[in-house]
């Protein structure tokens, strides 16, 4: 294998995980709280139309981006005043967001199919990037390096701020941290939010960066992936940068197999690669489902209800 082609492989990696990284910590956050939003594909389909019909309207790519934050951190507020508020399920009411985005992202981007866009370009100038070892580390989208700097900032933030051991003390005791006076639906509205932005986030990757075109169902179930990294993570933002590289690795052979005319497997089975690696990962989790449970957050997807 020469170096040319090793580092398209780990460039194609990269990008395949950012979005993925992105959208889990958004879910992460959220989950830190005691929320279960199961409608992460939902709202990255927000984002992603979203951020490619503002793009073509104003021809920019960074409004298109700050446009699928607002939409997506928009759709999550309807998720958290009937889980929070409502006190409605929280499974139910994510699989619900997911189909709602699902079909709302399908109605607003039907006039923008077979359409192109600006994407969303390099954060560094092309000069910087043509060693393919310096491309390596100057050759990626602006959203490569706002997803590793993200981590960075959720790893301090749940760590070692105060907000964050707010957070994560009412994600696994609400009805303490209410006694002593943290306005636990007040934490979990702003959790809800980030995630919501964060998928949003996510979404504009894919209409703005990978793929700068709109199609129906653009991000593929990616979000669902999101969901399970968490879970495999056991909630630790560490181990939540390996497992989405380490899916953007899965995807990236499935691609990179499609591209090489691999026809020893069906394109079918290696279309449904990622999702089969999900599949394990869960069950190999659920064999030790014990410390799984030690990991989660205690209040995890239970509604909270004040009292006096």
């Amino acid at each position: 294998m020469t170096t040319t082609l090793l580092i398209s492989i780990l460039m194609s990696v990269a990008g395949a995980a950012t979005p993925l990284l992105i959208a889990a910590l958004g879910e992460l956050v959220a989950e830190k709280s005691g929320v279960l939003n199961l409608g992460v594909e939902g709202m990255m389909l927000i984002g992603a139309v979203t951020a490619f019909a503002v793009a073509v309207t104003t021809g920019s790519p960074v409004l298109g981006c700050i446009a699928a934050m607002a939409a997506a951190a928009a759709s999550s507020l309807i998720f958290g005043y009937l889980t929070l508020s409502l006190t409605a399920n929280q499974v139910a009411t994510g699989l619900a967001l997911t189909i709602f985005g699902t079909g709302v992202s399908a109605l607003a981007g039907a006039p923008y199919v077979g359409i192109t866009t600006q994407t969303l370009g390099l954060l560094f100038p092309p000069s910087l990037a043509t060693d393919p070892i310096w491309r390596l580390v100057f050759g990626h989208s602006p959203l490569v390096y706002i997803g590793l700097l993200l981590t960075l900032g959720v790893w301090w933030f749940l760590k070692h701020s105060r907000a964050g051991l707010i957070l994560r003390a009412i994600g696994e005791s609400d009805m303490a941290a209410h006694s002593i006076g943290y306005p636990v639906l007040t934490v979990r509205y702003l959790a809800v939010l980030f995630g919501g932005a964060m998928a949003g986030l996510a979404g504009s990757y894919y209409s703005l960066v990978l793929t700068p075109m709109w199609a129906e169902r653009l991000t593929a179930g990616r979000g669902w992936i999101a969901i399970a990294l968490v879970v495999f993570a056991s909630w630790r933002t560490g181990r939540l940068v390996l497992g989405a590289y380490l899916f953007g690795a899965v995807i990236t052979l499935e691609l990179q197999a499609k591209a090489a005319g691999f026809s020893f497997f069906a394109p079918e089975f290696l279309s449904s690669l990622p999702y089969l690696a999900t599949i394990v990962v869960l069950a190999l989790i659920s064999a030790g489902r014990r410390n799984a449970r030690l990991a989660a957050p205690a209040c995890l997807g239970r509604p909270f209800r004040a009292t006096a």
